[in-house]
């Protein structure tokens, strides 16, 4: 018998059938080997470290990067824009505009408030200290520029305290209200003892007096708005109370005086009471207080009372203090006659009690009234007090240039006389999460209890992707933060663990107008159109963040005056974040390449296949050139 052939061509095939299979193993093997680390490296998120070149701290002598798209992405991304976003590219677009500064004497320029402008409008109310902004043709487009020698502002809480006298060079605060220590100047420096013209003894201890009278400790009290602020001191002190205030006052001769409150790390707008509604809903604040803010209470059939009744919530409080408040005493020092004052006491009592509010008491320098919780036996009144009338088919949340009214704004219809008109609020801090009551009422189309607990959701987890990407935002880098397209605030609810405060915007023209949501959930924010400049100064904000404003502004102004807009109200070294979808940010990050933004476009959390993008930037120091005569 034969033996078999080593060589035989069946051990051949056998061997090379093995060889092949060990091949085909090895490679599938290789490929499941690279795809999970190609999966790993996606979900690594990109963070603004010393060495990625957009940090929050850049020098003065920092180069601006050369315009490339693909620079603004992390090396381990990769957009297709032709395949998944089709649409023509004008190539005249992408040649970057370098934005020239400004001339030194824009550096605290208002678009909006500018007293050159006007002077051309009535004095009577007050009309020229309202916001009148350019025209087309004198809009500007520069990079409104800092002071030389503009120094980064102090931390919070030591900024309550303190500024630098270089960031707003301004004396005259110092000098004309030296006796009731709004302000004094140390060196290079402004100290902020929290003095004002009624509280002598400080902001503190006028707070406590308040508190003796009404509790200011109990949760009750969240939300207040404070008429002719000065330099904010109520508001900057009633925050270790857990009290935020919304402090406004016109640009008028008290030079920056709201400048200064905003510098301090407190919140605060320009604005004035005098023909139009003030920016915010109806409903919206737990608490009103003026001291000696020279508002002619009694006056216009009691206009801007009414216009406090507005946005003032169902039970809540009208302080005031200063004239005519304990007149008896204080006469003489006012240069007024007694008869003058009683007349203008008894004048605002008329008119507080055709309001249907309720005087709690007067005690020294503090008269306290309370809005009733609900207008059921004010409407009984009516047949008593013929004026001011109910309002009828008025939207009381309509405020964006709309003119005041001499009508009552109605309180939501209730079923009895105990019910809160509107809903009853929680207290703080549960009031930040529950659901408003104009949520649960159904009150805003659209919205619904479930919608609400998704939008805390979803911001929760997008401040936590925030901090990886931001560092600094979690270690008090930040004080003064705007969201400029809030919607329901999640935002702002989810960075209430760090130490910052949230100017809440509600774009004018939204389809749904959601402010009030946003007040009833213990935060602050006002209406603005963002083809116009917002009532601030310049260099006000450490952070902006905008998500999906982009798109909602493309086709109705131009986007380059937004930016330019950002750029003003940023401080130098802030931080932007905009959330939009790739074909928009991409059109952004062109103009911010010239004003001398660095910035970087980063994935979704969800991944680099969802289409919004987020841009991250910050704003390069630099300074004017000092003037000759400097």
């Amino acid at each position: 018998m034969a033996k078999d052939n080593v060589g035989s061509p069946k051990i051949h095939q056998l061997d090379l059938k093995r060889w092949r299979l060990t091949h085909l193993l090895a490679v599938i093997g290789l490929c499941v080997l690279f795809y999970i680390l190609g999966a790993w490296q996606n979900k690594t998120t990109p963070s603004l470290t010393a060495d990625s070149g957009l940090t929050t701290k850049v020098g003065c002598e920092s180069v601006l990067p050369k315009s490339n798209a693909s620079a603004s992405l992390p090396s381990d991304a990769t957009l297709d824009f032709d395949a998944h976003h089709q649409q023509s590219v004008d190539e005249r677009s992408m040649v970057i505009e370098k934005f020239p500064p400004c001339d030194l004497n824009f550096s605290e320029y208002t678009p909006c408030q500018d007293r050159a402008r006007g002077r051309r409008f009535a004095r009577a109310m007050l009309v020229y200290r309202e916001r009148h902004c350019p025209e087309k043709d004198d809009t500007i487009r520069c990079l409104i520029p800092a002071p030389p020698k503009y120094k980064t502002p102090f931390k919070w809480p030591q900024s309550r305290d303190y500024a630098w006298f270089d960031n707003i060079p301004h004396r005259e605060l110092s000098i004309e209200k030296a006796v009731q220590n709004w302000i004094q100047v140390e060196g290079n420096r402004f100290r902020f003892p929290g003095g004002g013209t009624m509280f002598p003894r400080g902001a503190d201890a006028y707070i406590d007096d308040i508190n003796d009278l009404i509790s200011l400790t109990d949760g009750n009290i969240r939300t207040a708005i404070d008429t002719g602020c000065g330099v904010a001191s109520w508001g900057a002190y009633l925050l270790k109370r857990d009290i935020v205030t919304m402090s406004f006052a016109p640009r008028d001769t008290h030079e920056a005086q709201v400048q200064f409150a905003l510098e301090r790390g407190v919140p605060a707008m320009i604005g004035v009471m005098a023909t139009q509604r003030l920016p915010y809903p109806a409903r919206a604040f737990d608490m009103a207080h003026c001291s000696r803010c020279l508002i002619p209470w009694q006056a216009y059939d009691g206009l801007y009372l009414i216009e406090v009744d507005r946005v003032l919530r169902p039970g809540g409080y009208w302080i005031l203090s200063g004239p005519p408040i304990h007149w008896k005493k204080h006469f003489r020092g006012w240069e007024r006659t007694q008869e003058d004052l009683k007349k203008e006491q008894d004048s605002i009592e008329e008119v507080a009690k055709r309001l249907c509010w309720k005087k709690l008491i007067e005690k020294d320098d503090l008269a306290i009234w309370q809005k009733p919780i609900n207008h059921v036996e004010c409407i009984e009144s009516r047949r008593i007090y013929k004026t001011p009338h109910i309002c009828k088919n008025d939207n009381a949340d309509a405020a964006w240039y709309k003119k005041m009214k001499t009508c009552i704004t109605p309180l939501p219809e209730v079923s009895s006389q105990d019910e809160v008109a509107g809903g009853e609020l929680k207290k703080w801090p549960e009031r930040a999460f529950a659901v408003p009551p104009r949520i649960s009422s159904g009150s805003v189309p659209g919205l619904t209890t479930k919608t609400y607990k998704d939008d805390n959701t979803m911001w929760k987890e997008r401040i936590a992707n925030y901090k990886r990407i931001i560092p600094p935002l979690s270690q008090g880098r930040y004080r003064n933060v705007m969201d400029m397209n809030a919607y329901l605030g999640g935002f702002a609810a989810a960075m209430m663990k760090y130490p910052v405060w949230v100017m809440n915007v509600v774009p004018a023209n939204s389809d749904q107008d959601t402010l009030g949501v946003i007040h009833e959930r213990g935060f602050i924010g006002a209406y603005q159109d963002w083809c116009e400049a917002f009532s601030t100064y310049p260099r006000t904000y450490d952070l902006i963040h905008a998500s999906g404003l982009f798109s909602i502004y493309q086709d109705r102004c131009d986007i380059t005056y937004i930016l330019l807009e950002m750029d003003r109200i940023l401080r130098p070294e802030g931080t932007v974040i905009i959330r939009d979808v790739v074909d928009v940010l991409t059109k952004v990050k062109a103009l911010t390449d010239g004003m001398r933004w660095k910035s970087q476009i980063m994935d979704h959390e969800s991944g680099p296949f969802n289409p919004e993008k987020i841009l991250v930037a910050v704003k390069t120091y630099w300074t004017a050139e000092p003037s000759k005569k400097q």
